[in-house]
């Protein structure tokens, strides 16, 4: 008994004593060194390439002359703030900034109340032709602004509503109704129809339904269809350039263009504009930014 169990305690001591031998193997859920400086060399790259145009336009605006942008050097020297005060004073800046809140404002409150409502209506509501009214919604975005002008300023003409805010907000629905319809609805399809069910039992209408109990839920929802429809109508040009036609209703996007004529264009005036025109849009974003990526996301998990 003795002589049989010695080997089988040495080995065993041995075994014990032995080190493993250290394997060098990424971890899981962990990148090697290689990918991780790929990845990051991609996203330094990428974020020069979105910061570079912002940089340079900020730069240029610095500038006290309109033809520093051929001589860039120069604004290290002479860079100067004369540029905002002039636009600021004696241009109609705040003018045409009242307009587009006024515009960008109800284009917002009315587009993201109809897509909201049309796009319940679709999710919840299965009537004849929704299918339809939804593919009738996704063929409108189809057709370039070119072939659009011409039967909007003869509907808006009849209307009386050429050279009105009201016919601007409306041209700007057609844009932003649609894409937002959609948006809401893959949206509300990721509510819980139980939701629904326990606002009927509790005595709920419909609309009391869709107000107090399914817009809370859809605040991500709600704030990326609003940052959209209000970016669609901030930074417009086409539309607003053909459909106002006094110079005292002016959009920021149209009054930009009044910087550059036939024979001149004050082109430190107008970097100095475009970055004054994206102060008010970047502080929207700042306090959206929390729900934008959970409203992009969520309406894409269900058709």
């Amino acid at each position: 008994m003795t002589t049989s169990t010695e080997p089988l305690a040495t080995t065993t001591v041995k075994d014990l004593t032995e080190t493993p031998p250290r394997v060098n193997a990424p971890r899981r859920g962990r990148r090697s060194t290689k990918a991780s400086v790929a990845s990051h060399t991609v996203l330094i790259v990428a974020s020069f390439v979105a910061l570079f145009p912002i940089v340079w336009l900020i730069f240029l605006s610095l500038g006290p002359n309109k033809d520093d942008y051929l001589h860039p050097s120069r604004i290290l020297d002479t860079a100067t703030l004369s540029n905002y005060t002039h636009v600021l004073q004696h241009t109609n800046f705040l003018k045409w900034l009242g307009n587009t809140l006024i515009v960008s404002l109800g284009t917002t409150v009315i587009g993201v109340l109809v897509a909201a409502t049309s796009g319940y209506a679709v999710s919840r509501m299965k009537f004849p032709g929704y299918k339809k009214f939804m593919w009738i919604l996704l063929v409108t975005q189809m057709f370039p602004v070119a072939v659009l002008m011409v039967p909007m300023y003869v509907i808006l003409s009849d209307l009386g509503l050429i050279d009105t805010y009201a016919g601007l907000i409306i041209v700007y629905l057609t844009t932003a109704v649609p894409y937002c319809a959609w948006l809401m609805k893959g949206y509300f399809d990721t509510i819980p129809v139980e939701i629904d069910e326990a606002g009927r039992v509790d005595g709920l209408s419909p609309f009391g339904t869709f107000f107090r109990l399914i817009l809370p839920l859809a605040r991500p929802g709600l704030a990326v269809a609003a940052f959209y429809t209000m970016i669609t109508a901030w930074s417009e040009v086409a539309f607003a350039n053909t459909f106002l036609l006094d110079d005292q209703k002016y959009t920021l996007a149209v009054g930009l263009q009044t910087f550059v004529s036939q024979y001149d264009a004050q082109r430190q005036y107008m970097a100095a504009t475009a970055v004054l025109i994206a102060v008010p849009i970047s502080l929207v974003f700042y306090l959206v930014q929390k729900n934008l990526v959970t409203g992009l996301t969520a309406g894409g998990t269900k058709g």
